[in-house]
């Protein structure tokens, strides 16, 4: 993959561009387009830092209000303006949420255009810096969860390369400085009082990950902590549980992601209470796939390598927790978090390009995920990268991930998964609004997002 997209991901290119999906109000805080050069120390985390080696319980039914990134700038859509030369079965089997937008029942907010840059009250950030992704998150809290500010992703890869070396390469930690400047430069526009910037398995394997923290601690006075598996596995649960309905007792959740995959075993409680049970990080994602078997050209065969790589860990934690035998009671759902079960849904549902409000919520079954993912090893990687629903920057990542997502769904035939464009910054923000909550308070009624009773939980 080489210094592929180095260029479009300069902390200059105009918003819009491939790989960088800032929200309309970043627009407005930029200078001439371009991303604020050299910018001061931003609020360290305020004792909020939530890292346990056991994950807690979570509360359902009063999730993060998520990101809303503009249509066509949707977390797994890469938007480059072309029209798709595949011809990709578009088949209708996406069934929308309870309320025909693909939203599970909470309000989503954003703050309307017009207001000061840091909001009514006070803004915290978020910051999700994985394998492949870094992503901010800004918000205020709202009555039933939190109003989004300003959003921010971009693709840089940061552990291009990892497998082999063991260390992450300077291309790749300059791509990830520049995208990293530029969250710096919004949680200081908006003058957030409490941050956590988390960085998952890129930084957990790396030998040299220490040293590359310290300098973007250096230079952008960004606190980035390594998180454990088990505390990645909390946060997205807690931003997904919304998504767990309260008439099935177990949920499995999973992230498939650059640098590793997670699968969460959860009992769905009274109360709008979800318990993580167990989990299992196969520390293999996406990025690490596709440098492993290709990801530009992939056959038949080394997709059929990807699946059965993932099928022992699957198969190992199924039996462990006698996952199976519920399925067959049909006392089991799903819910998938991730750029491949989204960029799947949003092909299958026939969209244009990505469209997060369409997306997130949304049911997707088995056959129809099947269905794409054989049309997408039939296309080239050309044809995939001028789909406007993945883009050049993931037309190599798709199909790797549509290789986990077979492994899952052979091992747990549910039938159907409902589709979640959320993650670990929705958790990071109940937590911290949540941490800042007075005792006992709750919007509307209703739970304040995250239970912090610890639960047993194997790293």
């Amino acid at each position: 993959m080489g210094n592929r997209g180095k260029d479009n991901n300069r902390a200059g290119r105009p918003r819009g561009s491939p790989g960088d999906r800032s929200s309309r109000e970043s627009a407005q805080a930029r200078s001439g387009g371009r991303s604020t050069e050299n910018t001061p120390a931003v609020a360290r985390n305020a004792g909020a830092q939530q890292q346990q080696n056991g994950a807690p319980a979570v509360r359902r039914e009063q999730g993060p209000a998520a990101s809303q990134q503009a249509a066509s700038q949707g977390v797994s859509g890469g938007n480059n303006g072309a029209a798709p030369r595949g011809s990709v079965p578009q088949v209708g089997n996406t069934e929308p949420a309870g309320n025909g937008h693909g939203h599970p029942s909470m309000p989503m907010h954003r703050r309307p255009r017009g207001g000061r840059p840091g909001g009514n009250g006070p803004a915290y950030a978020a910051l999700d810096l994985g394998t492949n992704n870094c992503r901010l998150l800004i918000a205020e809290p709202a009555a039933d969860g939190f109003v989004v500010l300003d959003a921010f992703s971009r693709i840089v890869r940061l552990g291009e390369g990892l497998g082999a070396t063991h260390r992450l390469s300077e291309a790749a930690i300059d791509r990830t400085l520049s995208a990293l400047r530029v969250c710096a430069g919004k949680i200081r526009r908006r003058g957030a009082i409490s941050v956590r910037a988390v960085a998952t398995e890129a930084c957990r394997q790396a030998d040299n990950c220490a040293e590359f923290l310290a300098r973007v601690e250096a230079d952008l006075g960004l606190n980035i902590e390594i998180i454990t598996a088990a505390e990645e596995a909390r946060l997205a649960v807690s931003s997904c549980s919304p998504l767990l309905s309260g008439a099935l007792p177990w949920g499995l959740v999973f992230d498939i992601g650059g640098g590793s995959t997670e699968v969460m075993w959860t009992r769905v409680g009274e109360g709008g209470v979800t318990e993580i049970i167990d989990h299992v990080s196969v520390p293999l994602g996406v990025v690490a796939l596709a440098e492993k078997y290709g990801g530009r050209d992939v056959s038949r065969g080394a997709f059929r390598d990807m699946v059965d790589e993932f099928l022992g860990p699957m198969r190992e934690f199924d039996r462990r927790h006698g996952i199976s035998p519920r399925i067959k009671a049909g006392e089991v759902q799903m819910v998938g978090t991730s750029g491949t079960v989204t960029t799947l849904a949003s092909i299958n549902m026939r969209l244009p390009r990505y469209n997060r409000a369409a997306i997130d919520g949304s049911f997707l079954r088995f056959k129809a995920a099947r269905r794409v993912a054989r049309e997408l090893l039939d296309l080239s990687y050309e044809e995939r990268a001028q789909h406007l629903c993945i883009g050049r920057e993931r037309a190599d990542l798709v199909i790797p991930g549509c290789a986990v997502l077979e492994a899952i769904c052979r091992v747990w035939p549910v039938g159907r998964l409902r589709v979640a464009d959320r993650g670990l910054r929705e958790g990071i923000l109940l937590d911290l609004i949540g941490a800042d909550r007075p005792q006992g308070a709750r919007p509307n009624g209703r739970a304040a997002g995250t239970s912090l009773t610890p639960a047993a939980l194997p790293v």
